[in-house]
């Protein structure tokens, strides 16, 4: 029987998401499956804005059997219970997204519409007082879950924030460790087959040429193989992400880290703050028809906790994906597959995500076309999710102080997020679609904390009486008090499990 397998995998650029695919190959194709070679430049800056994560990362750092405590040391990292949105419905107005749950469902139908019944009398305290992560980010407290039966401590989802640059190095030792093969060089050619348009090679710019079966492009915004090389095309998102440009600034720390990412909405667009062990990164992610560069910036210096540590760096973008996430045999991960600004802090997992499909459909030299156009139907429908989620963020406003917040409050909105709005107005009905990334909690955060309200709640609710629902509501509330009483603060927690040790 022929060997038709996979006999090398050449990945391009570094970073965040080149690393990360070195890792993870070096870790599930073992035993010397086959040979994978990593190509970056030490003089091409990356972009390190992916600071913060969603708690699905986990799940990367388990499969690579990293311990979650050197993880964090080695990367300065904090924990992270959710974002906290500031000015987004209006101007005044906070909310938090939270991961993980909220209250507790009953007779089969979700908590959150007992609790519209009551809040659309005016009788309901505010939904984050029955959510743990948000009552304990609002107090500055974290711990990891334990066994506690059916307490809420023993189910807390939470994520990182972390400097992007160190969890690279990070994983570059640990790819290397794993036989994964590093090649400093400039690529400044890349050869096609002349009969089927597949990449044969690479040269770089000492002369050598590198050759490979399967290319994993992580060459970030330029797409030198997706783009450059295979002509893939781009869908261009920017009527519904205006925002096209982006000024970063890490400053000095000023007090201990929160346990939450902050995103606060300015007038053309909205500024992060990822707060870590060491310092602070901070970001003003803008529209260029709305304010100027240099606006931005002094926006950006004007709204930071401490001193900037350096110069801001500005970065220009347009908001979309590749028509193909996987063309012939290149396959494209992180920028190099598209980019969608950093508001729910999704860069990075759609790295891993993009990963794991790809483990999943990994393919031989045949390159079957069926794999090759699930992996893409697959990819396709996460990022248009994603991209749906982050639209609801500017068109759910009632802001109309900017040119640029009267634009997102009246655009035009795709129509999957068009139904997913309209369901909610009416009944406060909210369904995940095929294991989309955000489920109903997500976009019940967003929705209600941006100030949409629905008309009604689930006819089953009325199965309980309102003194029955007013008595449990009441009795979860105050156990979520109590657990949130439990932890420790969140610095607490980082000095006695996970603190830098240079610091």
């Amino acid at each position: 029987m022929t060997d038709n397998r996979i006999r090398k995998v050449l990945i391009v650029g570094g970073g965040t998401a080149g690393w990360m695919a070195a890792a993870a190959m070096a870790r599930v194709l073992k035993n010397q499956y086959c040979e994978i070679q990593l190509v970056e430049s030490d003089s091409i800056g990356t972009v390190g804005v992916g600071e913060a994560t969603i708690p699905q990362i986990q799940l990367f750092n388990q499969m690579l059997g990293l311990d979650e405590n050197e993880f964090l040391r080695n990367t300065y990292g904090t924990f992270k219970l959710g974002i906290q949105f500031d000015h987004w419905g209006q101007i005044g107005e906070r909310y938090l997204h939270a991961f993980g749950g909220v209250g507790k469902d009953m007779e089969g139908v979700s908590f959150y519409h007992y609790w519209l019944k009551l809040f659309q009398s005016g009788e309901a305290p505010g939904l984050d007082q029955f959510t743990l992560n948000c009552l304990a980010a609002e107090k500055e407290r974290f711990m990891r879950p334990v066994d506690a039966g059916n307490s809420p401590l023993s189910d807390i989802a939470y994520a990182f924030h972390f400097d992007a640059t160190l969890y690279a190095m990070f994983l570059r030792d640990y790819a290397i460790e794993r036989g994964v093969q590093r090649r400093e060089g400039k690529i400044i050619d890349v050869s096609l087959n002349a009969d089927d348009g597949f990449i044969e090679s690479i040269t770089l710019d000492d002369g050598d040429c590198l050759s490979a079966d399967l290319f994993i492009d992580c060459s970030g915004f330029r797409g030198l193989l997706i783009e450059q090389a295979l002509k893939t095309g781009y869908e261009d998102w920017s009527q519904w992400l205006p925002c096209d440009r982006a000024a970063a600034v890490p400053c000095s720390k000023v007090t201990d880290p929160t346990p939450f990412t902050r995103a606060t909405a300015h007038k053309a667009g909205w500024q992060w703050r990822i707060p870590l062990q060491h310092r602070t990164g901070n970001g003003h992610v803008y529209c260029s028809q709305y304010i100027s560069d240099d606006e931005a910036v002094s926006v950006l210096l004007g709204n930071l906790d401490g001193e900037p540590l350096s110069d801001p760096k500005l970065l220009r973008f347009t908001t979309g994906k590749r028509k193909r996430f996987w063309n012939k045999n290149c396959i494209a991960l992180g920028l190099a597959g598209g980019f969608m600004e950093p508001l729910e802090s999704t860069s990075i997992h759609l790295v891993q995500s993009g990963i794991a499909k790809l483990m999943s459909l990994f393919p031989n030299r045949n390159f079957d076309q069926e794999d090759i156009d699930e992996y893409n139907r697959q990819v396709n429908f996460e990022y248009d999710r994603i991209r749906d989620f982050l639209i609801a963020h500017y068109c759910i406003t009632r802001r109309d102080d900017s040119d640029f917040w009267n634009y997102c409050r009246t655009m035009p909105i795709p129509e999957t997020l068009q139904q997913k709005i309209a369901q909610f107005k009416k009944n406060g009905r909210i369904f995940r679609t095929n294991e989309e990334l955000f489920n109903d909690l997500s976009w019940l955060e967003v929705m209600h904390g941006q100030g949409l309200r629905p008309r009604a709640y689930h006819p089953i609710v009325d199965t309980l009486s309102k003194d029955e629902i007013v008595r449990r509501l009441d009795s979860i509330r105050e156990v979520v008090q109590r657990s949130v009483d439990y932890m420790p603060t969140h610095q607490k927690f980082i000095n006695d499990n996970c603190r830098a040790k240079s610091m």
